[in-house]
């Protein structure tokens, strides 16, 4: 039985790459944090501070960070290496390949490599005849019959490599079904003569495979993606619409013999472009070694070939990483430091990890200490109500010393007016909750999945019926513009529910004196940007000059499919978005009001018992003061809880303070 996690931990006589070490520093990070968001949540809910608002907040916030992935993507031509690449940077410890490399096409379908405890270790196989369906991969995803399942034995290398050599498999089909797949162009000049003498075109067996095993840096988290050659990134929708803009870092892998070619040069500029977490590999460095160069001869022509490459694809030269994949996955399973060296592969492994931990360990900083502020600000404020509470009773008490009967009722009539002037209030915020709860079921109608697989099935009847390209594009079109006008809309109602929330916020602050911050306003742009983000690629896929033929409108139509299940995951999310901002924005105000409410409630039932018997007045005043320092402690336990929390969050990742 092979210890995956020792032979991955421990290549002997060679560090552990900056990578595995950041990426480890980073799951301890999230670990840390989910911790203290735990003992937050128990905290507030043991001192009664919690509500149902919160409670979901701080779940959601616990259940991303233990869901949060990083997905790493390898685009290239064939026989650019990039399976050899994979095999180098993640899975040297394991003394062999584990992702099959050779001359020609390895990978023939997108594959995600990744762990899912839910599975047991297998890859799962999409058969390429799911592509006649109106449905994209992912809309897949969740069905398990779908999925040709192959058991992976773990326990063996050589059993995995020949598992793995199932994403190679193809399989000969007419020219007629390749086309119905959105396979094959006859319009297309590369395409027209792939058909053998019998009519025959040979494609992938499979749409797609997901390989679930458990990696040490895939149970922490990670994805990585081996994509096809570049053909694929035009014709597999979930590369070009899902995949490869989703990834945190995507690799392009060149050739150093070949250089950039002309489909280089158009997958860059159309689908991956300059950016964060964008790098250039100029592979194969090895098959420039000659004995008869001197060292400096070597690096004077890597020095031209990445200049030539910066050129081309517009980049700053220290963007492009010249690598031997190969003789750097030989150094490590040999243990040949020179040769590692040699290879350079660590100078892209520390770049990448450079790239990619610190950028995904910022943002979710940010987005937990802009989370848990706003958890902090509403928790201190219900508990400086509670205390403010305190002291007002306190104050009324301690007047009570030495007067008599009369004017203790004088104070419960002074009770009883305050409290009808809360009731009024409320019965104002009655009125609130009604548009609130029109004003909500306006933006979930507009938002609402209904809708939407109205306008999915609308658009792609239009395109059905269309003969022309550009009556397809037409009709995706009007289909985008009909999502933003409900994106537009609903944004509208979610603005007019924030200012009437901040007219009532103001009302019970200045009126009874509750302590409410405005509430957090909340905005639908990310989505409209989304969306109008997906339509660009589209529209970019199939411009204006696209001829209209079978193979084509097929695919325009698969890409439609595709176009869809991002357009409901998007919507999906803006609902839940909607639907948790709609519970939190209402929850401060809702959790002082049942706290005014019940501190009204006391003071006149303390009023009412000393007015019989005066005797309880010390006996109150008492018990209000032991409650007055118990508050104290508990703010004292709380800004020490809230303080805690926020250091996990800005803790930094021993290797990046190594590296500053």
């Amino acid at each position: 039985m092979l210890d995956w996690h020792t032979c991955f931990l421990e290549i002997k006589g060679i560090k552990v790459s900056n990578l595995v070490e950041k990426f480890r520093d980073y799951s301890v990070w999230r670990r840390a944090v989910m911790t203290a968001l735990e003992r937050y949540r128990i905290w507030i809910a043991a001192a009664q501070l919690s509500d149902p608002a919160s409670e979901q907040r701080l779940a959601r916030a616990i259940g991303q960070l233990a869901e949060d992935k990083m997905t790493v993507a390898f685009v290239a031509e064939f026989s650019r290496g990039k399976s050899e690449l994979i095999n180098a940077i993640f899975f040297a410890g394991y003394g062999q390949r584990i992702l099959p490399s050779s001359v020609g096409r390895t990978t023939m379908c997108p594959t995600e490599l990744l762990y899912d405890e839910t599975f047991p270790p297998s890859i799962r196989l999409l058969p390429i005849e799911t592509r006649a369906e109106s449905r994209s991969t992912s809309d897949f995803r969740e069905q398990r019959h779908a999925w040709t399942v192959m058991p992976l034995d773990i326990s063996s290398a050589d059993g995995m490599l020949e598992a793995f050599r199932q994403v190679s498999l193809t399989k000969r089909v007419s020219v007629d079904e390749a086309s119905r797949y959105g396979l094959y162009n006859d319009g297309d000049p590369d395409q027209s003569g792939a058909a053998g003498p019998d009519g025959m075109v040979e494609i992938s067996r499979w749409r797609h495979a997901i390989v679930n095993f458990p990696h040490p840096l895939l149970k922490e988290g990670l994805i990585i993606v081996d994509t096809p050659g570049l053909n694929a990134i035009g014709t597999e929708p979930e590369l070009t619409l899902n995949l490869i803009p989703n990834a945190h870092a995507v690799l392009f892998i060149l050739a150093a013999d070949t250089g950039v070619t002309r489909s280089d040069i158009d997958v860059w500029r159309n689908h991956i472009g300059a950016g964060a977490g964008r790098m250039v590999v100029l592979n194969k460095i090895d098959s420039m070694w000659d004995e008869l160069r001197t060292p400096a001869e070597f690096d004077e022509q890597i020095a031209r070939q990445i200049k030539g490459v910066a050129q081309t694809l517009e980049l700053a030269p220290h963007d492009i990483f010249p690598v031997s994949a190969q003789k750097g996955l030989v150094a490590k399973i040999t243990r040949d430091r020179h040769l590692l060296a040699r290879s350079r592969l660590p100078a892209l492994e520390n770049a990448l990890s450079a790239q990619l931990i610190p950028a995904r360990h910022g943002i979710i900083q940010a987005r937990l200490l802009a989370e848990t502020a706003e958890l902090a600000i509403a928790r201190q404020a219900l508990l400086a109500s509670r205390a403010r509470n305190v002291v007002e009773q306190l104050v009324e008490l301690r007047s009570l010393r030495g007067k008599n009967r009369n004017i203790m009722a004088h104070m419960m009539k002074r009770i009883d007016i305050e409290k009808r002037e809360f009731d009024d209030s409320l019965m104002a915020l009655q009125v609130t909750r009604k548009v609130f709860a029109r004003l909500s079921m306006e933006v979930f109608t507009r938002l609402g999945m209904d809708m939407l697989k109205k306008d999915i099935a609308g658009a792609r009847e239009a395109m059905e019926s269309s003969i022309f390209s550009s009556g397809m594009r037409d009709a995706v079109k009007r289909f985008f513009a009909g999502i933003d006008d409900n994106l537009l809309e609903s944004g509208q109602k979610i603005e007019e529910i924030a200012q009437m929330m901040a007219v009532m916020y103001r009302k019970f602050s200045s009126e009874h004196g509750l302590a409410l911050t405005m509430p957090m306003r909340f905005s639908l742009d990310k989505y409209r940007d989304e969306l109008q983000g997906i339509e660009q690629v589209y529209h970019q896929q199939f411009g204006p000059a696209a001829m209209m033929t079978t193979s084509q409108a097929v695919l325009m139509q698969r890409f439609f499919d595709s176009i869809a299940s991002r357009v409901k995951q998007s919507i999906l999310l803006a609902n839940r978005d909607v639907e948790a901002w709609l519970k939190v924005v209402m929850a401060p105000l809702e959790a002082q009001i049942r706290e005014h409410r019940l501190q009204l409630k006391h003071r006149k039932q303390s009023i009412a018992r000393i007015h019989v018997a005066t005797g309880e007045l010390e006996q109150k005043v008492a018990a209000l003061e032991q409650m007055q320092s118990e508050l104290e402690m508990q703010k004292k336990s709380l800004s020490a809880l809230e303080e805690n929390l926020k250091n996990s969050i800005m803790h930094a990742l021993p290797s990046l303070k190594a590296a500053a």
